[in-house]
């Protein structure tokens, strides 16, 4: 997408990820990571090296802050194309940003009368972004089906996943990982591909269309699909 629109996408990260925001750059190269050592020693989270889902979570965390304070040598395979905001992702991961969320959180709670034992769910507010981290990392690497047997542990956490957004259709994401459309099988459905068709639609984004390798689940039929542009 254009330069112009990635600075808009970052604000609105910020937005709505408030005090769990997460900088897109660092992330991504982590993600891209993910993908390339998934579940190895050099994978910075997977269940099959951590003995706990929190454990799991704490070297995720590690990882994150090495790749986003620039403390570890990063392959430049996994930076081709990113987005990078530094002065951006500075204010918006800042400890005085996260607090300020953090307090609007409780403004907002004051102000529609909450009852004190909703005001518990800040916590959640406030870990948004690792909480969801621990569903896809740890649950989507240990539950669920698989259509496509692969060498590492990804799964399907929901065929119709609302929850997670599509992020759920873990094993075909990795199987296809530049798929825009995770869902796979007819009964699958991905919420997300229909927002980013319409990005494409409007020009905010460019997509390329190629030819699907052959699925490994003999009972999916081959199809052209669509994959985001790198």
């Amino acid at each position: 997408m254009h330069k112009g629109w990635e600075k808009f996408f970052y604000f609105l990260s910020f937005l709505f990820q408030g005090a769990s925001y997460i900088s897109p750059r660092a992330y991504a190269i982590m993600h891209r990571m993910h993908h390339a050592y998934a579940d190895t020693a050099l994978d910075p989270h997977s269940p099959k090296y951590d003995h706990n889902l929190f454990a799991m979570m704490w070297r995720t965390r590690h990882v994150y802050r090495q790749i986003y304070n620039h403390g570890q040598q990063v392959d430049p395979m996994f930076t081709k194309d990113l987005p990078d905001w530094k002065s951006f992702d500075r204010f918006a991961s800042s400890g005085l940003s996260r607090v300020a969320w953090i307090l609007i959180y409780i403004g907002i709670y004051l102000a529609f009368g909450a009852p004190w034992w909703l005001f518990t769910v800040i916590l959640l507010h406030a870990v948004m972004g690792p909480f969801h981290g621990v569903i896809i990392n740890w649950f989507a690497h240990s539950i669920g089906y698989i259509n496509f047997k692969m060498k590492d542990t990804s799964r399907n956490l929901f065929p119709v996943d609302l929850l997670m957004l599509g992020e759920g259709l873990h094993n075909n994401h990795h199987k296809h990982g530049g798929r825009a459309n995770f869902a796979w099988r007819k009964f699958e459905f991905d919420p997300v591909y229909l927002i980013i068709r319409l990005l494409a639609s409007v020009k905010v984004i460019r997509m390329r269309r190629v030819t699907a390798s052959a699925p490994v689940d003999a009972m999916v039929e081959e199809s052209p699909v669509a994959f985001l542009s790198d």
